[in-house]
């Protein structure tokens, strides 16, 4: 006889697939082998790929809580698969308890309905979040650290040595090596976008005639303002990636030199209805960032 119904939810976030046993596959069998001998019906594995528990943006987690008259409990093998963050566990169980439902950790193997055993809950929670905060720290320490060394040393250790910030690429370039190269087909639109706009078109009309064209972006979607304002505000195409306002010079070829890109984002503060929103960001103009020419171009496609 079946002892209800669970939800069962499965999470991995990015900087966790490398580490042993937070794989999914891992996790939906032991948990669905705990439920073959528990006597607990599955209603549906919800499974977020990617995502991180300290928010509860995740497409599966909201799915599962929409679909909650269909379940009696909740059902992971951690308790940090569920939430990384105190207040989302607990509005969490604020939802289930007045809908009469269960939240169950295999792991932890608490009792939600005594008051024991949610006090342990919510204790273990803090602790999640302590640790995920702790790990966030590090790794923007780390981060700092390494755009610093990227910005030290003289030029030919930085041309060896050069490596993205883990970023994914940016329309134009691709990675090889972990170093920032040219793709010359997308930097084609994205010299026509710079070019098009400091010559006075509007981004409704630059998303128009590129669209027109069929020359869409790396996933083959259509241009919007939002994506283009991307673009002419993104100074990698100056030559400098950028990490929390550090700016390091990269080896790939620039699309334009920083004085148009300067003159640009002066323009586009100037359009900015929000006061906020008029801050510039330069790139410096006084570092020797080298242009191709024409005949390079068409001699590298």
């Amino acid at each position: 006889m079946s002892r209800g119904t669970v939800a069962v939810y499965i999470r991995v976030s990015t900087e966790e697939q490398a580490k042993e046993g937070y794989s999914l596959s891992a996790q939906q069998k032991i948990l669905e082998e705990f439920c073959s001998y528990s006597d607990y019906e599955i209603y549906k594995i919800y499974i977020d790929d990617g995502f991180s528990g300290r928010n509860t943006r995740r497409p599966a987690y909201r799915e599962m809580m929409a679909d909650i008259e269909h379940w009696d409990s909740i059902l992971v093998l951690k308790m940090d698969r569920i939430h990384r963050n105190t207040r989302n566990f607990l509005e969490m169980m604020d939802v289930l308890q007045k809908k009469g439902k269960n939240f169950k950790s295999k792991s932890e193997k608490l009792d939600t309905t005594t008051a024991m055993g949610n006090f342990v809950m919510r204790l273990i929670q803090s602790i999640a979040q302590l640790e995920s905060e702790q790990i966030g720290e590090r790794t923007f320490d780390g981060m700092h650290q390494k755009a610093m060394m990227l910005t030290e040393g003289d030029g030919s250790e930085k041309n060896m040595d050069k490596r993205t910030m883990g970023f994914t690429p940016p329309f134009g370039y691709r990675l090889e090596d972990g170093k920032l190269v040219d793709d010359f087909d997308e930097q084609y639109v994205v010299d026509l976008i710079f070019d098009l706009y400091y010559h006075g078109e509007t981004m409704d009309s630059i998303c128009y005639s590129l669209n027109r064209q069929g020359l869409l972006t790396r996933k083959n979607n259509p241009w919007t303002k939002y994506n283009l304002r991307n673009i002419l505000h993104n100074p990698v195409y100056a030559g400098y990636m950028r990490w929390n306002d550090i700016l390091i010079k990269h080896d790939a070829t620039p699309v334009v030199t920083p004085e148009m890109f300067n003159s640009i984002q002066e323009h586009m503060a100037k359009n900015t209805r929000d006061p906020a929103k008029r801050k510039v960001c330069y790139v410096p103009v006084d570092d020797d960032v080298e242009m191709p020419s024409e005949e390079d171009r068409k001699s590298s496609e």
